[in-house]
């Protein structure tokens, strides 16, 4: 008798289980909510993005951590601890969601590697991190009604803000079959532009998220990076209406920089910029004013 029940249990909850795992939607991803940095200067990283770039830190949550607001839903984090040159200076990045529980339950049933339960985070919102096929630490965030970040909304926004959107992340990829398993066929990412140094290569794959016009960079085909080229490639994007107004007033406030203003392969008019562990800050603007290489920009 016992063991009828449990074949009757089987063939009714079983399907009714695998209904529900196919069922689950994965919520909006909406942009990019944060990257976070490792330094082995604050100090001199807060010169470089609060002086010279001209964020406001928006709140000290440790004194390890400085976070510096792009908007109210974007920030540049930076924390100390990096230990040499030859280590990655890039922690993680993160990304919004609008209903974090959902997307780890989404995840989940994708057999992605997630927290058994969310609570509210320190900040009071809802978040989790995973890694992606290649092992980037990538963190998914839901911003809460009262949260630090909420009670803080419309607060930190200077005027002297270099940008005030944080337009793409950037990071060094290796499989690119295996990064669009995760990001392009379980997230929803898709791809608007590829481009490389000469027409016939790929070097730089643009992947979109799914419900908004934020993107993530794969850098391909790096080999053994220096520190320089991998803080070249894991970097950041920070949107500009003009480049060159942008190099102006970073002249202006007595700004040293490498290089100056000039057309990507793109076709959009950028601006390089390295913090003081070398990391890329560029400065981009929204739309080609030269046709891009290599394929159309969707």
């Amino acid at each position: 008798m016992v063991a009828r029940i449990s074949v009757i249990l089987c063939l009714t909850i079983a399907p009714c289980l695998l209904a529900q795992k196919a069922a689950l939607k994965r919520p909006p991803i909406v942009g990019v909510a944060h990257i976070t940095l490792k330094t082995n200067d604050l100090d001199a990283a807060r010169n470089f993005y609060g002086r010279d770039l001209g964020f406001q830190e928006a709140f000290a949550l440790d004194k390890s951590t400085a976070d510096f607001k792009v908007n109210d839903h974007q920030y540049i984090q930076v924390s100390a601890g990096l230990k040499d040159d030859a280590e990655d200076r890039l922690s993680h990045i993160c990304f919004e969601t609008t209903n974090a529980r959902q997307l780890r339950d989404y995840l989940a049933a994708k057999g992605v590697k997630v927290p058994d339960a969310l609570k509210p985070d320190a900040e009071g919102n809802y978040s989790f991190m995973v890694a992606d096929p290649e092992g980037h630490q990538v963190e998914f965030l839901e911003y809460r009604r009262g949260s630090l970040e909420s009670r803080n909304f419309g607060k930190a926004l200077p005027a002297t803000r270099i940008s005030q959107h944080m337009i793409h992340v950037g990071f060094i990829g290796a499989d690119r079959a295996a990064l669009d398993s995760f990001y392009r066929d379980i997230l929803g990412f898709q791809e608007f532009w590829h481009g490389g140094m000469t027409d016939d290569r790929t070097d730089w794959i643009d992947m979109r998220v799914p419900d908004g016009t934020d993107w993530l960079e794969y850098m391909m085909n790096v080999r053994n990076p220096t520190p320089r080229t991998r803080g070249v490639m894991n970097h950041l994007a920070l949107g500009v209406p003009d480049a060159n107004a942008a190099h102006k007033v970073l002249l202006d406030h007595s700004v040293q920089m490498r290089e100056k203003p000039k057309i990507g392969r793109d076709g959009k008019w950028q601006l390089n910029l390295y913090d003081p562990n070398l990391t890329r800050v560029e400065l981009m603007e929204p739309k080609p004013v030269e046709t891009p290489c290599c394929s159309p920009m969707k």
